[in-house]
């Protein structure tokens, strides 16, 4: 089965590409690429944090989601959001050098798309 990591990442990359971010689909690519590893490449700049944090964000709520089916077979999104939105919050994110507002939308859109890829069939194991 499909990671919806994976194809959360890539669908949030696809919908958040900009003239700032033309490369953010290849981006997020390397950030998948390199997801587990302990170290990242020195050549890491801003879009590719961007790409990061893309990762990061599909990962965690994917987790989250996991974690709710526990004790509900398909979680509310608004709960899931919440959830990922308050670890976010707690946790040391990547910067990516764009604005409060950008960074906000690049977190609903990550969410939406993890969450939809999730509950279209991307039921594999990801990590």
């Amino acid at each position: 089965m499909a990671d919806p990591v994976e194809l959360g990442a890539r669908a949030a990359a696809k919908r958040l590409i900009t003239p700032h971010a033309p490369a953010l689909s290849t981006d997020v690519e390397v950030a998948l690429h390199t997801r587990g590893t302990t170290t990242r490449p020195d050549q890491y700049v801003d879009p590719i944090s961007l790409g990061a944090l893309i990762v990061s964000i599909a990962s965690l709520t994917w987790t989250v989601y996991n974690d709710l089916r526990k004790n509900t077979p398909t979680p509310p999104p608004d709960a899931v959001t919440r959830r990922v939105r308050v670890q976010l919050d707690r946790l040391d994110t990547p910067q990516s050098g764009i604005s409060p507002a950008e960074r906000e939308r690049c977190i609903d859109i990550t969410i939406e798309e993890t969450l939809n890829s999730a509950q279209n069939g991307g039921g594999g194991q990801g990590g």
